[in-house]
Parts: C-alpha cells; sequence; structure tokens
C-alpha cells in the first residue's frame, strides 16, 4: 500500500493541527459510535503466496456455490465470452481512470465512445453518456432531466423493480419532487389510471419493459399518452430484450435508461454494476456525466475529446442537475467488448435461446404445479402462484438449485440461454414433489 499513500505520518500531523484536531479520530466525530470499528482489524500475520492462496481459498469454500441458477429480478446470468476478460483485464485499462487530459487518453476515450455508439444502436436514440453507477442510478438521473420550473412530478409504474423505485424516491426527496405511483393491473400498467392521473405538474412517466413481473408492456401507447400532456417519457429497457424488441427509440421515448449487468459483467455479488442512458438529441445537454465526443486535431487525424460538457457541471452543490462526475469506464468497456463480440446476431440469438428456454420452463412448472401469476406476453421472466415460497426455494437450495425470486403470492422465475433442458426439467421434478 506504500505507493498509494502520499503523506507522511508528520504531514498528516501538520494538516490535523491546521484543522485544530489532534487525531484522525475526531473527523469521524459526527459518525455514530456504534458505526464506528473499535477493534484492530483481525488481520492474520504476514504469509507466504502459497499460504496467503490456501487462506483465500478455504475461505471462498464458505461460499454457496449454485450449480443452477433461476433467479433474475435484476441481475442475470449470462454466458460471457472469454474475450471479454481477456481484453479488460489489460493493466492499461484497469488502471486507468477519469480521462482529463485527451492528448494522453485516445484509447481510454475511444472505448468509451464507442460504447456510447452501441448503447445509441441498441435503444434507437440519438446520444448516450459516458455511463452511471447502476440501472436504479441512471432512473433516477433520468427523472431529474426532465424535471423543469413548474414540473416536479415523476410517474412511476407499480410494476417496475421496487428497489429501482426506491432510489427515484431517494433522489426525488432530495431534491424536493415526488414520485407517484401508476397501480398495475393483471400485472401491467393501469394505462387508464395514467391518464387520470397526468396533469400539468408531471414532467415524466417511467416505465420498466420488460417489467418487474416479466410481461411485456405497451410501451408506444405510453408514450402516446404522455406526451399528450407535455411529459417526457422514460423507458427502462433490459438490453438484452432490446436486441428483439421494440427500442426505445422506436417506441418513442425521450430518454432509456438501464441496467448494463447483462452485457457481460458477472453476478458478482451485486456489483460493480453498469447504469446506461441514452436520449433524443435535443436533451443531449441534460445528460449527466460525460460524454465523449469525435473530432480531427491539428494535423487532421482522428480524435477524441469530452465534449458538451465540463466536470464542474456537475458539482455546483445545490445548483447542479446531477452529482455524477465519475463514470464506470471499466465496466462500459466490458459491455462494449461483449456487445463487439456478440454481434447483432449474436445478440438476437441469446435474446432467442432467453425467451424460448423462459416459455420453456414455465410450461414445464405448470404441469408440475406451478401455475402463472399473470396470462400476459413475456420476456424471460414470469411470475407463478406458490403458497409457500419459502419452503420450495429452501428444498431447491439442498439439490444445488437457486430457484426464483420471492414475491407476494408466489415466485418470480427466470431463465437464459445458460440454463439447459437437462437443468429445467430437474427443476419440475422437484417442484411436482414439494407442490403435488
Amino acid at each position: 500500500m506504500g505507493d498509494y499513500l502520499p503523506s507522511t505520518a508528520s504531514q498528516q500531523g501538520e494538516m490535523l493541527e491546521a484543522l485544530g484536531l489532534s487525531s484522525v479520530g475526531e473527523l469521524y466525530d459526527s459518525v455514530p459510535g456504534n458505526l464506528l470499528l473499535r477493534d484492530k482489524l483481525r488481520i492474520p500475520e504476514g504469509r507466504s503466496e502459497l499460504e496467503t492462496l490456501r487462506f483465500f481459498t478455504a475461505l471462498a469454500e464458505k461460499n454457496t456455490v449454485f450449480r443452477s441458477i433461476f433467479r433474475g429480478a435484476g441481475a442475470y446470468r449470462h454466458f460471457i465470452p472469454s474475450i471479454v476478460k481477456s481484453v479488460t483485464s489489460k493493466e492499461t485499462f484497469v488502471t486507468a481512470y477519469t480521462p482529463y487530459q485527451a492528448e494522453m487518453s485516445q484509447g481510454i476515450l475511444q472505448s468509451i465512445f464507442e460504447y456510447q455508439t452501441m448503447i445509441c444502436e441498441l435503444t434507437g436514440l440519438a446520444v448516450s453518456n459516458a455511463s452511471v453507477y447502476d440501472g436504479a442510478s441512471a432512473a433516477g438521473e433520468a427523472a431529474a432531466m426532465c424535471r423543469e420550473k413548474n414540473r416536479r412530478d415523476t410517474l412511476v409504474s407499480a410494476t417496475a423493480n421496487p428497489m429501482v423505485i426506491e432510489t427515484m424516491e431517494t433522489y426525488c426527496r432530495a431534491s424536493g419532487a415526488a414520485i407517484k405511483i401508476i397501480p398495475e393491473k393483471n400485472g401491467l400498467t393501469d394505462l387508464e389510471a395514467l391518464n387520470e392521473m397526468l396533469d400539468y405538474g408531471v414532467s415524466s412517466v417511467y416505465v420498466q419493459q420488460p417489467n418487474f413481473f416479466g410481461l411485456i408492456e405497451d410501451c408506444a401507447l405510453v408514450s402516446d399518452i404522455a406526451h399528450k400532456s407535455g411529459a417526457k417519457f422514460i423507458m427502462s429497457v433490459n438490453p438484452i430484450a432490446a436486441a428483439v424488441i421494440k427500442t426505445p427509440g422506436e417506441c418513442g421515448a425521450d430518454i432509456a435508461v438501464g441496467e448494463g449487468q447483462p452485457l457481460g459483467l458477472p453476478l458478482s455479488f451485486g456489483g460493480p454494476y453498469l447504469g446506461f442512458m441514452a436520449a433524443k438529441e435535443d436533451m443531449v445537454r441534460r445528460l449527466p456525466g460525460r460524454i465523449v465526443g469525435e473530432t480531427k486535431d491539428a494535423s487532421g487525424r482522428r480524435a477524441f475529446v469530452l465534449t458538451l460538457q465540463a466536470r464542474e457541471q456537475h458539482i455546483r452543490r445545490e445548483k447542479a442537475g446531477s452529482n455524477i462526475c465519475s463514470n464506470q469506464a471499466l465496466c462500459a468497456m466490458t459491455a462494449a467488448v461483449y456487445m463487439a463480440a456478440m454481434g447483432p446476431s449474436g445478440m438476437q440469438k441469446v435474446a432467442m435461446q432467453c425467451t424460448s428456454k423462459a416459455h420453456y420452463l414455465a410450461e414445464k412448472l405448470e404441469q408440475a404445479g406451478l401455475e402463472r401469476m399473470q396470462s400476459g406476453e413475456f420476456f424471460h421472466e414470469f411470475a407463478t402462484l406458490c403458497d409457500d415460497p419459502k419452503g420450495l426455494l429452501k428444498r431447491l437450495e439442498e439439490e444445488g438449485i437457486l430457484g426464483g425470486y420471492p414475491i407476494e403470492g408466489g415466485i418470480l422465475w427466470c431463465a437464459t440461454e445458460v440454463n439447459t433442458k437437462e437443468e429445467i426439467d430437474r427443476l419440475a421434478e422437484l417442484v411436482k414433489e414439494v407442490v403435488i
């Protein structure tokens, strides 16, 4: 760690004296005492490389690693081609940070530019930023983009991911805006209720596609309804599904957001993930974070620069439209390498594998005694009724299977291209033992 500690003990003492403090601990006086670490970390004595490897191997073996996964709810297991890690693990990319000096950062800037281009192609919109922290923060930032002086409220469908809704509420609460929930009807956004809720105080309407229950929403109609009242339409989209369903651009969305984790990022206990954002050209000045543009240098050669926005635009505190000033560059590059490796046809094949296997899973679970909760069209997730979700999921875990996500009244199931027919059939057999 020596190379990463720029100040000596005497220099730290001088800084504390200038602040009128006697110890580093006083910097944390505002932190509740029960949150502070009072004892030293239980770090073992120095060990050899072999001993350290054995120690962490034993530690990792305490984790439960499921052979089969049928859970999604916002984070999905997909096949990741080997070339993705091969490219993104290069030291040049792993150690790079914010590219302020364009003349020194052409490789990083180009990778971000390529990522933005692919996100625009995937969403059918004109401009994308250099990515934000995750899909939930992208949703919160999108709602902030749409607010005007007299339009502060955001209408959010009850069929969106509950954790995303919570994040949006946090964003809105901090800025004095309001989140209002559009009721759901049979697992879909209630469009009649949406019509009634729209007024001149509404700045935007947020709908997830496919929604939290896996169902396909009529986003083109939602867009029409929102625009008639002068509100913007924010469409959250699963990037794998976007390869085969109508893009946000085709649906008339003003802003597209989503979680980029399915694009080559492993589950990894919840992160780091990637929030992608794209918008119509007339909203480019409102996009948070960074935007990389293509230009020419003094010699007429192709070059890349940060454009349209300065970093200072996002650190003006209460006057700022966004507090995002960093970007998930390595995660964004991972997504770009994944999309480049797969290509349009590969992305479409993955999407078709996901939906075909999910429909086969739904059929087998119905035969095993689990009836679907809703009857609408779905992509690769669907909900079933279940009297004892906890008991069923526990039984599956005993067999090395991570079952669906428990929701009120049932279970939300997911299948992707990595699930095999044999896995699905085995799952159905176990479900049948418990249910019937």
